[in-house]
């Protein structure tokens, strides 16, 4: 199939929702790049934009799936430590071990994305502070395109699993219905939301710079935006 047709392909099944196999093997093409790439950046725009019209979001959207995300991971493996050693509870259901890996993936994603606004990844500040307003401003650059190639190689790479998933009626082990794909496309949306973090970052490194504040300051995990 040619690239065109590909992508074609791709779209229309987005928008659609049915995955077959020829839309299995676009999305396994290099067309997919192709698509997905334009879809983080168009992406990373409307999340920056939808941020600055609401600071909560900007605030609590990543912190929230975070923080309820962790307290339904620790209830189900509290209540099934209970029902392993207490006799009188009903016996642990088989979900109980397969369902908390799927939301630590969901858990894990947005904190990063929410992480990557904080800075508090690999940022080697204590060597930027000592370059100058140019060379610290170029280093956030090349952070920013670091990250949204990442963004993208993560988006492509699980919207394809995430097809596949599909086309394969694939469920969590121990339910009977809760499909995987359910959590999977939540890491393509939190590396969308990533991209829009980094958009944000360079954008106020930027004002930075014009204004002659400091561009490289130390962060705090945990911290606020």
């Amino acid at each position: 199939m040619s690239l065109l047709s590909d992508m074609g392909t791709i779209i229309s099944t987005m928008t659609v929702g049915e995955v077959d196999f020829q839309a299995v093997n676009a999305f396994r093409s290099q067309a997919a790049w192709f698509v997905f790439g334009p879809i983080t950046a168009i992406g990373a725009i409307l999340v920056y934009y939808m941020y600055k019209m609401s600071p909560w979001l900007d605030r609590h959207l990543e912190r929230s799936i975070v923080v309820y995300t962790y307290i339904v991971i620790a209830g189900i493996i509290f209540v099934g430590v209970l029902q392993r050693f207490l006799p009188f509870l009903p016996m642990q259901p088989a979900w109980s071990t397969t369902l908390p890996p799927m939301l630590f993936m969901v858990m894990a994603w947005f904190g990063c994305s929410f992480n990557v606004r904080l800075r508090t990844h690999l940022g080697f500040s204590e060597f930027r502070t000592k370059f100058s307003p140019k060379w610290q401003l170029a280093m956030l650059w090349l952070d920013a395109v670091l990250w949204f190639g990442f963004c993208v190689i993560v988006v492509t790479t699980t919207a394809r699993v995430t097809a596949n998933a599909v086309s394969n009626f694939m469920i969590v082990p121990g339910t009977n219905g809760l499909m995987q794909w359910w959590f999977i496309i939540t890491v393509p949306i939190a590396f969308i939301l990533m991209a829009g973090r980094v958009l944000e970052n360079i954008i106020e490194d930027m004002g930075k710079y014009a204004r002659g504040e400091p561009l490289v300051e130390q962060s705090v995990i945990g911290g606020d935006v």
